[in-house]
């Protein structure tokens, strides 16, 4: 047998479709398990099994030098044993999505098609996709109809395309502002990727103009025309506002009517990073949560976050569609014949990916099977479940609130008179996560440190919530006793 006929076979072998379905069927089988666990009662599993990261990567590292695998579900039941689990109920800490079943079938689909969405041609199916979810989310956010958008990887990307397409339409009507003389207003609160983006676009820092929040962390839109006035004496040339919806520290959501009124005075380009919270679109209980979104001139709302989707997929969307064209307009003759015409289908004119994954087929499938309730049940369940345990550990002694809960994300602190309660609080959450049955995280307010749970799960309940206030409240008193 010759060299090429040898490689031919090998190929065949590796890739047939009996091997396939054979190692599909037993990963299946693995998850569905995972599946039962996730769905048992809460002493029945945990969130995370803590190892630091030298462990890990000890662990990882003997695993690839070791002799090579010959079954892959073995290695994938590993993978599996050495990862926080995101469907377990005990995983309250960042705002990742547990993802529905069917996402993660979707997810087989997308990787097996591997369209990337640049052009047309590579990406037919996800492209139309893409601009029906978009008008969707138009119509539900109640923008003109001039409005459209695209799918992009996730809220730091989005919020970068939104903001460099602001400072493109502005630098197009006022080409001799300096860069460095450009200027932003954001919440004290926003995401730190309006700061990232920031340094990409390569205007100082020091002009990202922070704005102070009030006692329920929401910008102090009364204060918008002092520091606006502030700016413009300085030398400072405001051309975008930035609001939050909801932010990621404490969740809150900025008033959006207040500063669109303030945007539209000042001809400022006002933009709402809704990557966590732009779903209780979904939910007549909580949008108006979001009104005055329909001002905006651009918008990103994460479907990974919560809509049960995996990551990274973002909404992008501008309320005048001929903007999104501004951000990337440039030659790649080798891609499209008309460089500069305006084409839905030709998704890689508008974004910064070219060989972008298909990942709207997550969300449009979950519509299709499911209609938009999925997502509306899923917002009001966790918002509802939010403030049922803020009023829980309202009712605790030694338990604190940073503040009413606006979302699904709860802040709060473990108390004990003359305790250093900091570090306190840092060393329970560090217990909590060691222990394992929940996942928890923290964050910090004027200098002081609090407990922060993300509520992303629906299996997650309030007995569960209860449970994990008990070993809060264990873990404080074995800490202040030392």
């Amino acid at each position: 047998m010759d060299k090429e006929t040898d490689t031919t076979n090998w190929f065949s072998a590796v890739n047939s479709p009996e091997y396939f379905r054979t190692i599909g069927y037993e990963l299946i089988d693995l998850l569905a398990r995972e599946l039962q666990i996730a769905n048992s009662p809460l002493s029945e599993q945990k969130a995370i099994e803590w190892k630091e990261p030298e462990q890990m990567l000890s662990h990882w590292s003997d695993d690839f030098s070791s002799e090579q695998v010959s079954d892959p579900v073995t290695l994938f039941k590993e993978i599996l044993s050495h990862s926080i689990n995101m469907n377990r109920r005990g995983n309250v800490g960042h705002q990742i999505s547990a993802p529905h079943p069917l996402s993660v079938i979707t997810s087989m689909l997308m990787a097996h098609l591997n369209n990337g969405m640049g052009v047309y041609e590579v990406g037919m199916t996800g492209n139309a996709m893409e601009k029906i979810i978009i008008e969707k989310l138009v119509n539900l956010f109640n923008l003109p109809l001039s409005a459209t958008g695209f799918v992009t990887s996730g809220g730091s990307l989005g919020n970068l395309t939104a903001l460099l397409t602001a400072k493109a339409l502005y630098l197009n009507k006022s080409p001799n502002t300096p860069l460095d003389k450009l200027a932003i207003l954001v919440s004290d609160e926003a995401h730190y990727s309006i700061e990232r983006a920031f340094a990409i676009m390569g205007i100082p820092v020091q002009n990202l103009i922070k704005v102070p929040v009030n006692s329920t962390f929401q910008m102090r839109t009364e204060l918008l025309e002092g520091y606006y006035a502030d700016a413009c004496n300085e030398g400072k040339t405001v051309f975008c506002i930035v609001g939050c919806s909801c932010s990621t520290s404490t969740g809150a959501f900025d008033d959006l009517t207040s500063i669109a009124l303030f945007a539209k005075r000042h001809d400022i380009w006002f933009h709402v990073d809704a990557a966590h919270g732009g779903p209780v679109i979904f939910s007549d209980r909580y949008k108006y949560l979001l009104e005055g979104i329909e001002d905006a001139d651009s918008i990103i709302m994460d479907f990974h976050k919560m809509m049960s989707v995996p990551s990274l997929s973002t909404a992008v969307i501008f309320a005048q569609g001929w903007h999104s064209s501004l951000t990337f307009s440039q030659n790649a003759k080798y891609l499209w014949q008309d460089q500069q015409r305006e084409e839905w289908y030709n998704s890689g004119k508008r974004t910064f990916e070219c060989t972008k994954p298909m990942t709207v087929i997550h969300v449009y499938t979950l519509l299709r099977v499911y209609g938009q309730e999925i997502f509306q049940r899923q917002i009001e369940l966790q918002y509802d479940l939010a403030k049922s345990y803020a009023k829980h550990i309202s009712q605790i002694g030694h338990l604190e609130l940073l503040c009413q809960p606006q979302s699904n994300i709860v802040c709060f602190r473990y108390v004990e008179i003359n305790a250093d309660l900091n570090e306190v609080n840092k060393q329970i959450q560090l217990a909590v996560i060691k222990e394992g049955t929940f996942y928890i995280v923290g964050t910090t307010s004027n200098g002081d440190y609090y407990l922060r749970i993300s509520l992303m799960n629906t299996r997650t309940t309030l007995d569960d919530l209860k449970m994990l206030t008990k070993i809060i409240i264990r873990r404080g008193r074995e800490l202040v006793k030392r």
